[in-house]
């Protein structure tokens, strides 16, 4: 038998000693920490989706988000606010303008210029110098709690200044539901005015948003900002889609097919803008053939999914990079968008198979990607950039601009939502106290008891993993808010009569039967009985299920299911 190491002496005495400087560190610790936390200033940051194990020559950590870390008083304060009871808003308040979230003195940082005598380390030490500069202007002009979230890294700003270097055509995108949120009108000056370059729009995902809607923030995005081309688009075509199938509940839902399909009708409005832009100057046909060949396909099989390999800049030093119109003939159009808008789903659909890597976490796309639609159209994919804007940090959320698992309080989130959705009725969910009054955390508790969701050790409701679900659920449009532009409700009827509502509802891939299906599913919600609450389970139960609420990563194909079972529609969540 192998000997081991001889022991040394260790007194009760040092034993003590050891304990007593441990606690000491400790209590330092906790105040220096305290003292951190309620100095608000903006040297507190925190990163997102950071991996501390990592490789020693990888370099995904270099690519993190940073985002301003909330301090302990605001996490306390929001906490009480959630307790309150909710306070239902008028529907015109879903009207927004968004001028008043993008003051001009909430400029993008832009890259400093440079000039080819510059060595790399020169430039990277000015653009350092510059970035650092820029914070520090935005700190002077306003406090870290009138900002919303907003990208703190350099290096990913440093990707979105190389693909508007690079590309002919910028093509910012934003999610239908928040689209004035979503744009940053320095943004559209900078490349229109400045760079001289087109400007695309597109209102992704408005299979989530009525078509008279859909319309009215077109009309909107035209009036304010004239030199804009605007592109409708959903990745989801009807036709993407499995019809009408039932789930384990009985309950009609809808799936998507195996196989990604280009949507061709959004492809096509793009590929029109496109060559209004570029005229003759370069050679098009081969994209509008590949369009045709695709809409004269009739059958539409499920297949595996096609993965394409993706061309990623890393090997080509784009630090001097002088941009040259239509270069070789090639139409490089740039991917611009904040986190989760559906830029990577955009791409696939264009293509017509996955060609990029898709996530719902923030910060999933860490370096720019090039993919050659056809030989003579490259798509640039840009990662998602959260612009600085005093959009709330609850509408962020909502939004996807920060990783749900990592919020550190969810409930005001909710209650944001709560206060513009009926959700008790939308969920079907009874009060945990049997009370008429709900509050935001009533809510996350309720939906919390009826799902099982219970804390691995106590056996309590677990309202944070409750919260969680919820919010993913609205992130996926199961549960839909929308907002509307201007004096929306006052010409209501206009809208939903406008002779452009029909290429919406083309674009769109849905039949007219699709679109009236909205009022009748409002009217079932109105008339279907209360189901019953799921009983918390027992702390043996506890044991058996083995929940836990650290798990907040997991989507089995049940919980989609559940969640699946409660919406026949988005449209029957819509205000409308």
């Amino acid at each position: 038998m192998p000997q081991g190491r001889k022991k040394i002496p260790f007194s009760g005495k040092a034993k003590k000693e050891q304990l007593k400087l441990k606690k000491q560190r400790k209590v330092s610790n906790m105040s220096f920490m305290q003292e951190s936390e309620e100095n608000e200033t903006f040297d507190r940051t925190r990163k997102i989706n950071y991996q501390s194990k990592m490789n020693p020559g990888a370099k995904t950590n270099k690519y993190a988000l940073i985002f301003h870390k909330e301090t302990a008083e605001e996490l306390r304060k929001r906490k009480e606010m959630a307790r309150q009871s909710l306070m239902p808003v008028e529907e015109k308040q879903l009207e927004i303008d968004a001028n008043g979230y993008f003051p001009r003195e909430l400029d993008f940082p832009k890259r400093p210029k440079w000039s080819y005598e510059l060595s790399k380390q020169q430039l990277d030490s000015k653009e350092n110098r510059y970035f650092t500069e820029y914070l520090n202007e935005i700190e002077k002009k306003m406090t870290s709690t009138e900002l919303g979230f907003f990208e703190l890294n350099l290096e990913t700003w440093r990707q979105l200044w190389r693909v508007i270097e690079m590309s002919d055509i910028v093509l910012y995108i934003v999610d239908i539901r928040f689209s004035s949120l979503m744009f940053p009108p320095s943004l559209y000056e900078y490349v229109t005015k400045d760079l001289k370059k087109e400007f695309i729009l597109v209102l992704n995902k408005i299979d989530l948003a009525p078509a008279s809607l859909v319309v009215a923030w077109k009309s909107y995005f035209e009036e304010m900002y004239p030199s804009v081309h605007i592109v409708m688009f959903t990745s989801l075509p009807g036709y993407n889609l499995i019809g009408s199938q039932s789930d384990k509940a009985g309950l009609q839902v809808r799936r998507r097919r195996g196989r990604i399909h280009m949507a061709v009708e959004g492809a096509k409005t793009l590929l029109e803008v496109c060559k209004s832009i570029v005229g003759s100057e370069v050679d098009l046909s081969s994209w509008e053939q590949k369009i045709q060949e695709e809409m004269e396909t009739e059958s539409r099989e499920d297949e595996k999914v096609e993965v394409g390999e993706v061309v990623e800049q890393k090997t080509v030093d784009t630090s001097f990079f002088q941009h040259e119109r239509f270069k070789n003939g090639v139409l490089t159009i740039g991917c611009i968008g904040y986190p989760n808008v559906g830029k990577s789903s955009l791409m696939n659909a264009l293509k017509g198979k996955k060609i990029v890597s898709v996530s719902k976490t923030p910060g999933h796309t860490k370096h720019f990607q090039t993919i050659f639609l056809t030989p003579k159209v490259r798509l640039c994919d840009c990662p998602g950039l959260v612009f600085p804007s005093k959009v709330p940090k609850t509408l962020q959320v909502l939004m996807g601009s920060f990783p749900i698992a990592q919020l550190r309080e969810p409930y005001t989130t909710i209650k944001f939502l709560a206060e513009r959705l009926d959700l008790p009725k939308l969920l079907r969910i009874h009060h945990p106290d049997n009370d008429n009054t709900w509050s935001a955390m009533d809510i996350c508790d309720g939906w919390a008891k009826k799902r099982g969701f219970i804390t691995a050790k106590a056996a309590r409701l677990d309202s944070y993993r409750g919260a969680n679900s919820l919010l993913r659920m609205s992130l996926d449009g199961k549960i839909c808010m929308c907002f509307k532009p201007p004096k929306y409700h006052s010409r209501s009827d206009f809208w939903s009569e406008h002779p452009e509502v029909q290429k919406v509802i083309w674009i769109q891939g849905k039949s007219k039967e699709d679109n009236t299906l909205k009022k009748e599913i409002v009217d079932l919600y109105d008339s279907s009985e209360e189901v019953s609450d799921t009983e918390v389970p027992t702390k043996t139960q506890v044991d058996q299920t083995k929940t836990s609420s650290d798990d907040e990563d997991e989507s089995s194909d049940d919980e989609s299911a559940d969640e699946l079972q409660l919406i026949t529609n988005k449209f029957a969540l819509l205000h409308d």
